[in-house]
């Protein structure tokens, strides 16, 4: 899926800049719009982004400005970190291809529309190019992005980390003045790859990138840098870059030494091959699910981690776990730094780009929630079909022993859904897996809310025939008023005895949004007239929990961090990114327990 962005044409976007720059951070903040009257679309190449999205977008761009001092205060190390991590949000957010992402208009609306006063914080009084985006190499924004297009790498752990390995002046180098290398990411991220690893001690640093980027030029009308698989590339590359370090040291070093130095770079070998052992990582290791007593896993689609955080607790330890958001990516990291976590999206993913998850236990993951097949073409469910399918496929290609898919309790039990049953069934029968559906309430489990989820658990014989679904605990779980209580109490609030009296009963299921629409809010109508009964305030999440000043008789907001004990996380589970990220992958979560409970089955099946 990928979005079209309002564009502010020249002729609207100039008069605006020449006005802007005269106008104080306050004023400009009150000039921020999601639309603006002249801005047009192109007609194809994608959806148009709804104004939510827009307004979500803001909110995380502004969460990591004021982090570096916006709207008063701002200073160079602050500002090279606000890039860094600005460059990693745009990208991975913004869902825009790289033709939408060419287009000049697109940048302008941004930084004179949507986020002006972010623009003229991070360059007071900037030169056009900065704001109407006439070079997007110089763009407030697009520059920004086009670096963390090129840098990406999708099957890292921090598909953004290269960001960190050059400043902006020296990535200007590669990308704005080199461009027949900074068109191939591929290039660019080999380039960064070796430049990271050099011993530049004494040397300056800009002189020997630039001279090794002269040397990588002169090779380019001969070599086909693209067609040199990555580790062939590096080793090429290095050997460059070793003589670019060689000829900056012989410079300053006495006249004798120059005959031990070449001068010019040899030229390039054929890539060797590479044996299957060296090119598979931890080939040491012992194989995936060999180890006494516990299970390993492949998690895709694995948002906060909850899942996984279950599973775990159930005897599985993730091998790899992939989700195509970045913020939840850097959520996983955060909780759990020793997890292998790659950020992309799991269409794209193929078990030979990791072959540790060959032979894994178990292939689990709560997938987006699919609608009917009544719905098929629309836009709301293409992406979460492929998504579906993608995953069956791969479930399919690795052949675990056990597979574990979550999702709407509709796909388990719903007419609409029997043909999407059946093909799921054939396919995993296919390759020896037997499948089983059930809802399950999270209720039955422990978990303080009622939240409903369809689960499809297939696995080969004999584990199949040992398999039991988990039966409800027995023990009743903990209202919202015994969860929330101590956090509504631990600011001073005087309502807080009261409201826990009257928050007597279950949450009703968290709701984590569409990522095309909605803010950070605790669902539909229905959802927020259910969370009302129980005194809160559905309509937003609040920033904190209420204070002695909070009126007594005032229904509050949650906050991301009480949503997420309903959803029984850890309290001390943190999430990354802004305030409707962060309440989305809570939402969209299966709570811990229930997947500890589905775990511990299918455990029990597999140890016989």
């Amino acid at each position: 899926m990928s979005f079209l962005y309002p564009r502010l044409l020249a002729e609207q976007a100039k008069p605006l800049f020449e006005e802007y720059r005269r106008l104080p951070i306050g004023e400009l903040s009150r000039r921020v719009a999601l639309s603006h009257d002249s801005a047009v679309y192109v007609a194809t190449g994608g959806d148009r982004i709804a104004a939510a999205q827009l307004r979500e977008l803001r909110e995380g761009v502004l969460d990591l400005a004021k982090q570096a001092g916006f709207p008063d205060d701002s200073d160079r190390g602050r500002n090279a970190e606000f890039d860094l991590r600005l460059a990693a949000l745009l990208h991975a957010e913004m869902g825009m291809v790289p033709a939408e992402a060419a287009s000049r208009d697109v940048w302008a609306f941004l930084a004179l529309v949507l986020l002006p006063d972010v623009a003229f914080w991070r360059y007071p009084q900037p030169p056009g190019d900065r704001v109407l985006g006439t070079d997007l190499t110089r763009h407030v924004f697009g520059r920004l992005w086009w670096r963390a297009q090129l840098v990406r790498s999708p099957d890292d752990s921090e598909p953004y980390a290269a960001l960190e390995i050059l400043g902006e002046a020296a990535f200007d180098q590669i990308y704005a003045r080199r461009a027949a290398l900074g068109g191939s990411p591929h290039l660019v991220r080999a380039i960064l790859r070796v430049w990271k690893d050099l011993d530049l001690a004494g040397l300056h640093e800009r002189d020997t990138l630039r001279d090794f980027l002269k040397r990588l030029l002169r090779l380019a009308p001969f070599v086909l840098f693209d067609g040199i698989e990555e580790r062939a590339l590096d080793e090429e590359l290095r050997s460059v870059a070793q003589e670019c370090v060689d000829a900056q040291r012989l410079r300053s070093s006495p006249p004798e030494a120059a005959s031990k130095v070449p001068a010019e770079p040899r030229p390039v070998r054929a890539p060797s091959p590479v044996s299957t052992e060296q090119s598979q990582p931890n080939a040491s290791a012992p194989p995936a699910g060999t180890h006494t007593g516990r299970f390993s896993s492949l998690e895709i689609c694995a948002g906060a981690g909850a899942q996984a955080l279950g599973l775990e607790r159930a005897g599985f330890d993730p091998v790899v776990l992939i989700d195509s958001k970045a913020d939840a990516c850097f959520t996983i990291d955060l909780n759990r730094p020793g997890w292998d976590v790659i950020c992309m999206d799991v269409v794209q993913f193929r078990p030979n780009l990791r072959p540790d998850v060959s032979g894994v236990d178990l292939v689990s993951g709560g997938l987006p929630r699919v609608k009917s097949l009544a719905t098929v073409g629309r836009t709301e469910d293409t992406d979460e079909r492929r998504v579906l399918r993608a995953a069956v496929t791969l479930a399919c290609e690795i052949k675990p022993k056990a597979v574990l898919f979550e999702n709407v309790p509709d796909l388990v039990a719903g007419t609409e859904f029997q043909a999407d049953r059946a093909w799921i069934e054939r396919e995993l029968g296919q390759v020896g897996l037997r499948s089983t559906w059930k809802v399950l309430n999270a209720g039955d489990f422990s978990v303080p809310q009622n939240r409903k989820s369809g689960f499809l658990v297939a696995l080969r014989e004999p584990y199949f025939s040992r398999f039991s679904w988990p039966e409800p605990s027995g023990s009743p779980a903990p209202t919202v008023g015994q969860v929330l209580g101590p956090s509504m109490l631990a600011d001073g609030w005087p309502g807080a005895p009261r409201w826990i009296e009257r928050a007597d009963r279950l949450a009703p299921a968290l709701v984590g949004g569409s990522d095309r629409r909605g803010g950070a809010d605790l669902g539909p109508t229905g959802s927020k007239r259910a969370w009302a009964a129980l005194g809160v305030n559905g309509t937003s999440l609040g920033d904190s929990p209420p204070g002695p000043d909070f009126p007594v008789d005032e229904d509050p907001r949650l906050t991301v961090e009480q949503a997420a004990l309903i959803q029984a996380f850890p309290t001390t589970w943190r999430f990354s990114g802004g305030k409707t990220s962060r309440y989305r992958q809570v939402g969209h979560a299966m709570p811990p327990p229930l997947a500890t409970a589905v775990g511990l089955a299918i455990a029990t099946a597999l140890r016989g």
